[in-house]
């Protein structure tokens, strides 16, 4: 069962009492998701991949947060956005309307996202003529893609209650999905964390948390030319 919980700057998120940890930051959901995600996830891939479709996978679609700023920024500068979310276990649509999200975007954005929900549970759906959102109902480990993506964010529940989602083997695998260059962004930053990305052939870097967090972890990954043998 998931509960409805408000943060400490005034957002809401939601327990979960089956993992027994809230969706997003106690802290703050709406500052997190703002500070992790699209500051210093989107604003960097907009730097690294101009003109031309962003393409994200995020690891915990959940709420639907992330997905909503980023729509949002997206549409407010013009770039055209194909987004990819992963969530084994999906909300019903009355928990995402629940969170009272819709005060944060703009309403087309929010309203877009109840009106394709269940149908990009199924395949991916466009949101406008420059966005499309697929939402993958499956395992992280039995995630495929045929295609690679420029940006991860990594929001899955933290390594204390969901610790098979960080194990060596997952890092790469996300990793994996990334094309040169692409970016990966986590609020967390644990030394086996960025050992597990080095060995993926990323470049890991030290970046101020969120409220609640000292640091947060963004990696790039290196290109097979550049890489140190």
């Amino acid at each position: 069962m998931n509960i409805i919980t408000q943060t400490a700057d005034g957002s809401n998120t939601l327990y979960n009492e089956t993992i027994g940890e809230h969706y997003h930051s106690k802290h703050g959901a709406l500052q997190e998701s703002k500070h992790v995600f699209i500051d210093a996830g989107l604003k960097q891939a907009e730097i690294t991949f101009p003109d031309q479709p962003i393409a994200i996978l995020e690891i915990g679609f959940g709420t639907g947060l992330n997905f909503l700023l980023t729509s949002a920024y997206a549409d407010e500068h013009g770039l055209s956005l194909n987004y990819t979310g992963i969530e084994a276990y999906p909300l019903s649509k009355e928990e995402l309307i629940s969170t009272q999200y819709n005060q944060y975007v703009p309403a087309p954005i929010w309203n877009s996202l109840m009106n394709v929900y269940a149908n990009a549970l199924c395949a991916a759906t466009a949101l406008n003529t420059n966005q499309e959102l697929t939402i993958a109902h499956t395992t992280l480990d039995a995630f495929k893609a045929e295609k690679l993506f420029d940006l991860v964010y990594f929001d899955a529940f933290s390594v204390q209650h969901q610790p098979e989602m960080w194990s060596d083997e997952i890092i790469c695998h996300v990793c994996s999905f990334l094309k040169p260059n692409g970016i990966f962004v986590t609020y967390a930053i644990t030394g086996k964390l960025k050992r597990a990305l080095k060995s993926c052939g990323m470049k890991v870097e030290k970046l101020p948390g969120a409220p609640g967090k000292r640091e947060m972890l963004r990696a790039t990954k290196i290109p097979a030319d550049q890489a140190v043998v």
